[in-house]
């Protein structure tokens, strides 16, 4: 074979017309963007700062959409094109109405706004050795060692016995106390830790909370002078009994405020963002939409880390309710078959986040595969385990499609899975859409720290995102 050997230019040139580049999005904005990206960011770090639960999540996402002008549905009036949408207080939506017929479907982003955490249990309050104690019962997939030593707090809300609600936020403010769950010290934890593998060095029956230890001065003969105090003390603030904590949703999430991370604040760093960073962007993305060229949803919703059960996640029918209030309020005709045609009319994106290159661990990581951190919303084909189990694997077709819409826009993307096959994997609310008959894919930014109490994103990600999901809600079919 008689080949041509190429000159530097003519490589370089053959590089550009044929390769994909992996460049960091930092070299790639303007100035302008730049600056654009830490003010964003700056606003997400309130975000996740403030939202730590599903229920103060829909809070502050309604508290927002209304002030640009998302009227609650049954209250909306024919004109209205900005609809909203709660239930239970932990699921919500959010419509734009487009320019197309409801018939040519519509353009949905799912994110989720539950995050792994735990739980009280349903009888909390003991007291051992003259401290008392909360029980707990984790939420989602944590290391529970992330969990111990550490400042934490606690939000929710408790349903008394005559039905009045009181809402709780202890370990937030400059003045509160906050909760830890004791740890072994070194010294004595040899046998008991030391050589266990770490998924069970720390038994989930030993994540309790501490709560208190000064006792109720009374006889002293008679027990649990500590508890009563504690129960005291919730009485005499909340008007609270110990029943009450059976009908309450309390959860222990990490205390203090999400940071920037990095002496060039190249990071952002905190509790939640897997998935909350997806929901904000898909919430910015949504609010700055005028007259979209089809009808864009944005979804919020629950239980996605416990497999989506219960009526306020993925699989529940809070999707197809507001659905048909589309359909209703845009004036079209409801057949058997209607929701069927529309929902397989439909294109989405699973917004969820996906596992960043750690450099510490790269021997989990497919390197060729695996999603950079600071490159850029990662696309993924496919979630899964193994053989691609439980996975949604989206259609050649719907990738190629969303790719020349991020192109079109200027997004950089990166497409990738996540980890080694053999590593693991795991799943989204992707594959509940795809059941539906909806063209659906995964798009995030990576994290490190996934599923801990410290998670980091990247901030141009995260702006990425954001600019990713709102050239999905205008791209032209």
């Amino acid at each position: 074979m008689n080949e041509k050997r190429l000159s530097k230019t003519e490589w370089k040139r053959l590089e550009k017309d044929l390769c994909r580049p992996r460049r960091p999005v930092w070299h790639r904005l303007s100035a302008r963007d730049r600056k654009e990206a830490f003010l964003y960011a700056d606003s997400y770090r309130g975000f996740i700062s403030k939202a730590k639960t599903e229920r103060e999540s829909v809070e502050t996402i309604t508290d927002l959409a209304q002030k640009k002008g998302f009227v609650p549905f049954r209250q909306a009036g024919a004109k209205d094109g900005r609809l909203l949408w709660t239930f239970r207080g932990k699921a919500a939506a959010l419509a734009v109405i487009g320019k197309a017929p409801i018939s040519n479907g519509i353009r949905l982003i799912a994110s989720h706004i539950d995050s792994p955490r735990l739980d009280l249990k349903q009888n909390p309050i003991y007291e051992e050795s003259e401290m008392a104690f909360l029980k707990t019962h984790y939420y989602g997939g944590i290391k529970k060692f992330h969990w111990v030593a550490r400042p934490l707090a606690i939000h929710g809300l408790i349903l008394k016995g005559d039905g009045s609600t009181v809402h709780i936020e202890l370990g937030e403010g400059s003045h509160d106390p906050v909760f830890t769950i004791n740890d072994l010290l070194p010294h004595l934890a040899h046998k008991v830790q030391a050589q266990k593998k770490a998924s069970e060095a720390i038994p989930a029956e030993k994540l309790n909370i501490l709560m208190g230890g000064i006792p109720l001065l009374g006889p002293e003969d008679l027990k649990d002078a500590v508890r009563l105090r504690l129960l005291k003390i919730l009485n005499e603030r909340y008007g609270l009994v110990e029943e009450d904590l059976i009908s309450a949703e309390l959860e222990i999430v990490p205390a203090g405020p999400c940071r920037d991370v990095g002496l060039d604040g190249a990071f952002v760093g905190g509790y939640g963002q897997d998935d909350r960073s997806c929901a904000y962007a898909s919430l910015n993305a949504i609010l700055e939409l005028k007259g979209p060229p089809v009808t864009a949803l944005a979804l919020f919703l629950d239980k996605e880390e416990i497999g989506s059960d219960g009526n306020t996640g993925a699989k529940s029918s809070f999707f197809e309710a507001v659905a048909y209030d589309i359909m209703r309020h845009c004036g079209s005709s409801i057949e058997a078959d209607s929701l069927v045609s529309i929902l397989m009319a439909s294109k989405a994106i699973s917004a969820d986040v996906t596992a960043g290159i750690d450099p510490n661990y790269k021997e989990v990581h497919e390197e060729h595969n695996d999603a950079l951190i600071g490159h850029g919303i990662c696309l993924t084909k496919y979630t899964g385990s193994g053989g691609k189990y439980s996975a949604n694997d989206a259609h050649a077709e719907y990738v190629n499609w969303l790719r020349r819409i991020w192109n079109s826009a200027g997004i950089i993307w990166q497409a990738g899975e996540m980890g080694k096959v053999d590593e693991g994997g795991g799943g989204t609310v992707a594959k509940y859409f795809a059941q539906r008959g909806i063209d659906i894919i995964d798009a995030g930014p990576p994290l490190l720290n996934m599923h801990s109490p410290f998670e980091i994103a990247h901030k141009a990600d995260l702006f990425m995102t954001k600019g990713a999901y709102k050239a999905f809600y205008l791209g032209d079919d």
